[in-house]
């Protein structure tokens, strides 16, 4: 490993892009150090700090939103939306793309439509972000300085809208002058920059005292945590590497005296398709009927059934992580009903002349596929159902705090596993291309397939 260390520091090219990389993620990191003219940033983090409840819905909506955008609410910084708003907006499109003709033919168009859709892209987000700011601004109003509110406002959504482009600039230099992907580096950069807070806030409950108080953290927990993350680590890594390797066999042909063709390969259908998106969205969904119900028990605060609701729907409460976990499942199937199209795969490897041996190419192959795919999601997505609570559990079994917890399971931490995957495996190719030795003595980092 620490040969490999020093040859990519001895390929010029590769240490450039390297350095490029971490210098803008620098920047990225120095940002949300600046904060928005206009409010006052001691009294915004006592108010925040003293009534932080992190079991009500509204306070694990803020966490949760933390971890993503890598700042803290107590701190009213220019990249205080994060990159939020552009995964978003990406994510409208490309939803969009499959009932809109129009955008359905962009993206047949290659490279052009590729770049017309990154231009709406952009203006969408443009539009999230205002929305989300002034949102913002509307939360920490009371916070301006005296006779400064217009202008803090003002100030405010367009310092953080301004904040977020640029940020989107960031991923675009990554993606066009560094390694790895731009945003995908800056979300996961966001998530480490919490991670370090988390253990502080770990070591703080630590005691290993005898008759230590009750809610304090003793070795045997501290083993189990330890544990837990390496084991967490390990199946998200080869949940995210697994595949399944469908055999290949591309069809013989006479040209003139001589045969091609014939060779066997393989299409990998990855068996967690759809990455951490289920997980994103079932999180997303989850937030609103908490905080909906709460605000309903607050106006009539006489009702029972309200009250009932309420607590099922608590994080801890057994109804609401059933229903987690049935959303997860749920956006695992509709994820790759979107994105895995096997009349489409079938049409293009009967086109290149391949076919799967044992069936007609066509309609025959399109169905296989898609039995195939629709059988491996299912392992996929109770792997990131279990993933998804773990935190949960661990909070309610061992009641260590849930912004701890949050860090050994769910979605920060597949983000972290499957970037980091990416990134080493980039950076691999560029090792392999230049004849050098990758990461792994014995060959290339592969998928883990059945």
């Amino acid at each position: 490993m620490i040969g490999t260390i020093v040859n990519i520091f001895r390929i010029r090219d590769l240490r450039n892009k390297i350095l490029f990389t971490v210098a803008l993620l620098i920047i990225y990191r120095v940002g949300f150090h600046i904060p928005n003219p206009g409010f006052d940033q001691g009294r915004i983090a006592s108010a925040l700090d003293a009534g932080r409840d992190t079991d009500s819905p509204l306070g694990r909506a803020a966490e949760y939103l933390e971890i993503f955008t890598g700042g803290t609410l107590s701190r009213s910084s220019l990249f205080g939306l994060g990159i939020m708003p552009y995964i978003t907006a990406s994510i409208i499109l490309m939803l969009l793309g499959e009932v809109i003709p129009a955008l359905k033919k962009l993206r047949q168009e290659g490279q052009t439509g590729y770049k017309k859709i990154q231009e709406y892209t952009r203006y969408l987000t443009v539009l999230i972000c205002v929305i989300q700011a002034v949102m913002y601004m509307k939360m920490l109003g009371l916070y301006t300085y005296p006779g400064m509110e217009v202008q803090a406002y003002i100030m405010g959504i367009v310092g953080m809208t301004a904040g977020t482009v640029f940020l989107m600039w960031l991923g675009e230099q990554i993606d066009e002058y560094g390694i790895g992907n731009g945003i995908s580096l800056i979300i996961m950069a966001g998530i480490i920059a919490q991670m370090p807070w988390a253990i502080l806030r770990l070591a703080k409950q630590v005691d290993f005292t005898v008759g230590a108080p009750t809610g304090s953290i003793g070795p045997g927990k501290i083993l189990f945590l330890l544990a837990a993350f390496v084991f967490v680590v390990a199946g998200a890594i080869l949940i995210t590497q697994g595949q399944r390797r469908i055999p290949i066999q591309q069809a013989k042909q006479m040209r003139g005296r001589r045969m091609y063709g014939g060779q066997r390969h393989y299409l990998p259908l990855r068996v967690n398709h759809g990455g951490v998106m289920p997980i994103i969205f079932a999180s997303s969904f989850m937030m609103f009927p908490p905080i909906i119900v709460q605000q309903l028990a607050n106006l009539f605060p006489g009702s029972m059934a309200l009250q009932t609701v309420l607590g099922a729907l608590s994080g801890s409460a057994y109804t609401y992580n059933v229903l987690y976990m049935l959303l997860i499942f749920l956006f695992a199937y509709f994820w790759v009903t979107v994105q895995f199209q096997p009349r489409e795969m079938a049409k293009n490897l009967r086109d290149s002349g391949s076919f799967i041996p044992g069936l007609r190419p066509g309609r025959r192959t399109a169905e296989y596929l898609e039995t195939v795919m629709t059988r491996i999601t299912y392992f996929g997505a109770a792997f990131l159902a279990a993933i998804a609570v773990v935190p949960t559990v661990l909070t309610y079994f061992l009641g260590i705090d849930w912004t701890i917890t949050t860090f050994i399971g769910g979605t920060g931490l597949l983000i972290v596993v499957s970037v980091s995957l990416d990134l080493v495996q980039k950076i691999e190719a560029n090792l392999l291309m230049r004849s050098y030795e990758g990461f792994s003595s014995s060959g290339r980092i592969k998928g883990a397939y059945a």
